[in-house]
């Protein structure tokens, strides 16, 4: 199905919705800099580096490809756990999209953003615009762990499908979420070489050396070493005073994100820039399970359209129509 990626960023969506069977065409983002990540990394396709917030490029853009499913993951800074920060200009992509969506009329598309975003008035009408053009609905919150994924990310997914019923995809999901989550050591194996890793706290007073031998926290766009001053929290699996613990390597968190070892990173390009890449990333197995949950379900409809016996054909009765 051909897929054009908005908001691609350095591709983890592309690429997993590739390795699920979808024929990606096209990914945009505003970034440049990503977009060299992205177009080195995906050879076979367009990679246009364009201002998304500009409806009438990206809605010309978009009709260009004549895509069959359109994703994509408009920036989400803006959403508030508390509901009590404004919704701005971030958030306002997501009407955007969503607007697009509906004037294109792809058969699918896929939307994903934080887990909180889920709650907010700008996803809620949002939803009210894409039924209002035809869409069945899933909306899910998926645990990355139970995905595939070494991590305990949690992801809004937004799945539409014209003319389906509401929650739609849920079946698929539910049949293909795993019942243990994957942990740093399942998924790596021999690449990362300690038992315990330090992953900076986004809040003081928070754990933050963690075990291999379960999935790492989400990783974020900020990534720092130990600190001296340092004070281990009660629920640590080991004391960094007493205990070699060191932060992950790039590489590590490229694939903590299950980037493939192959992924080419820029070599001249700052760390708290390839931080951010990494770190906003939609999880590779993540996009791939999802991506594989939308092919079965498309899939098994057809199958059963195919399966369905055709109308009878009952021959005209030329004098009772000419009664009638």
């Amino acid at each position: 199905m051909r897929t054009i990626d908005l908001f691609c960023g350095c591709g983890g969506l592309s690429l997993g919705l590739q390795q699920a069977g979808f024929d990606v065409v096209a990914g945009a983002d505003a970034c440049e800099k990503t977009m060299r990540v992205y177009k080195v990394n995906n050879t076979g396709h367009a990679g246009l580096t364009e201002d998304l917030s500009d409806q009438k490029r990206a809605l010309e853009i978009t009709k260009s490809f004549a895509p069959d499913v359109i994703a994509g993951g408009p920036p989400c800074q803006d959403y508030s756990s508390a509901g009590n920060r404004k919704e701005g200009d971030r958030a306002a992509l997501t009407i955007g999209f969503t607007k697009l969506v509906c004037d294109v009329r792809p058969k699918l598309f896929i939307m994903e953003n934080v887990a909180r975003a889920e709650k907010s008035k700008t996803f809620k009408r949002a939803f009210d615009l894409f039924r209002a053009a035809g869409y069945g609905l899933t909306t899910r919150v998926l645990d990355a762990s139970l995905c595939g994924v070494p991590q305990k990310r949690q992801r809004l997914f937004v799945v539409g499908a014209v003319g389906n019923s509401q929650g739609w995809l849920d079946p698929f999901i539910d049949a293909r979420l795993s019942d243990e989550p994957m942990t740093v050591r399942e998924y790596m194996n021999d690449e990362i070489g300690v038992e315990h890793y330090y992953l900076h706290p986004r809040h003081y007073g928070r754990r933050a050396v963690f075990s291999i031998d379960e999935p790492a926290p989400t990783i974020r766009s900020v990534h720092r070493e130990p600190p001296p001053t340092y004070v281990a929290h009660p629920q640590d699996f080991v004391d960094p005073s007493s205990h070699y613990v060191r932060g992950l390597s790039t590489y590590e968190r490229s694939r903590v994100q299950t980037f493939p070892m192959e992924f080419i990173w820029p070599k001249n390009a700052t760390k708290a820039f390839l931080d951010h890449m990494i770190g906003n990333a939609v999880p590779v197995e993540l996009a791939e399970f999802v991506g594989s949950c939308i092919l079965e379900a498309i899939g098994t409809s057809e199958r059963e359209r195919g399966r369905r016996k055709p109308a009878r054909l009952v021959p005209v009765d030329g004098k009772a129509l000419k009664a009638a």
